[in-house]
């Protein structure tokens, strides 16, 4: 494809050139510029999902003004980093020490079995900002667009994560149903 294909299809919001620009021509180079960016682990399909919302605002504004001097990789190189750099300081600002998706909650009252159990599987789950998700928006029944203030994203995006937060939690019960089989 060419750069131009790639600009009209992606404003078209054509999925098939969505999917395989941003997945699969763009992941080495996303995974370089995570890499240098973030010293904690984040999910790539949340922040491309983000970039991709970034790059689609405004009726794709910015992806119109495009000018073809550099190849779409190199401007797309640059604009990530920028937008890395940004969104990597919204995640740890007034944080330094403490992201919200460390914080446990302690149970007020001495917890049942399944209240055990959830507790143990949400402390295997690798990646806290799911568990914090998790946290918010199930147990203690925060309002989504409250949430999604809070954490300085799209409710969209918010429900993205929700749903990957919830794939992770049942593939480590599943694996811990495995293990207690044995």
């Amino acid at each position: 494809m060419t750069d131009q294909e790639i600009i009209k299809g992606l404003i078209a919001r054509d999925n098939r050139i969505t999917e395989e620009f941003f997945f699969v021509k763009c992941r080495p180079l996303f995974y370089k510029v995570m890499g240098l960016i973030f010293n904690f682990e984040v999910d790539y399909d949340e922040l491309v999902n983000e970039l991709y919302v970034y790059l689609m605002e405004d009726d794709a504004i910015k992806l119109r003004n495009f000018q073809y001097r550099s190849s779409v990789y190199q401007w797309l190189k640059v604009l990530s980093i920028r937008y890395f750099i940004k969104r990597q300081a919204q995640m740890t600002d007034n944080k330094k020490l403490k992201t919200p998706y460390d914080v446990e909650s302690q149970p007020t009252q001495t917890p049942s079995a399944a209240r055990y159990d959830l507790e143990r599987l949400l402390k295997a789950m690798p990646t806290k900002r799911y568990v914090y998700v998790i946290r918010r928006l199930i147990l203690e029944g925060c309002e989504p667009e409250k949430l999604a203030h809070e954490m300085n994203i799209t409710t969209a995006n918010l429900y993205n994560i929700k749903r990957r937060s919830m794939a992770q939690l049942t593939r480590i019960a599943l694996n811990d149903i495995r293990e207690y089989g044995k």
